[in-house]
């Protein structure tokens, strides 16, 4: 299974119907040099032949055009995801940290952590999370594994 696939299941277990996943590189653009760009494209393709289902996928997306539609109108990106996104794939763990550290101490997002991909949703919070940020982590790890048993989200109903 595709880190894609897992986000998408995450956020369909959250009550998004058809998630829009933005994969996201430093470009918007397909340029051998930079290998996200690379890995982006190739995730963008996989979901254009089903190989990746239940969301909208698109990449290379850089951060700005991934979440502001004025940014991606600008660049003249003709995306279904662009400026929509709703769920972000980084391109690895440093960036995905920084990312969550970001939304978390700057812009005073809730965390919670979950690992996905195993037999069982895991939990992992950082030493530095709050009892909050833990509770959440204890409630997606539910929602996502009711929806993994039940193939619908709680909120579905």
């Amino acid at each position: 299974m595709t880190f894609p696939q897992n986000a998408i299941d995450l956020a369909c277990a959250c009550g998004i119907a058809l998630p829009h996943v933005a994969i996201l590189s430093a470009v918007e653009t397909v340029n051998h040099n930079i290998p996200s760009s690379m890995d982006a494209a190739i995730l963008a393709k996989m979901a254009d032949r089903g190989q990746i289902l239940g969301g909208l996928v698109d990449g290379p997306l850089a951060m700005d055009n991934a979440i502001d539609l004025n940014a991606a109108q600008t660049k003249h990106i003709s995306s279904p995801v662009a400026g929509k996104a709703q769920v972000l794939i980084v391109p690895n763990l440093e960036a995905g940290n920084m990312l969550v550290k970001q939304l978390t101490f700057i812009s005073h997002a809730q965390p919670a952590g979950l690992v996905l991909g195993a037999k069982v949703p895991v939990m992992i919070t950082s030493r530095a999370d709050s009892e909050h940020a833990r509770m959440a982590s204890c409630a997606l790890a539910l929602l996502y594994d009711a929806y993994r048993q039940n193939g619908t989200s709680v909120f579905a109903h």
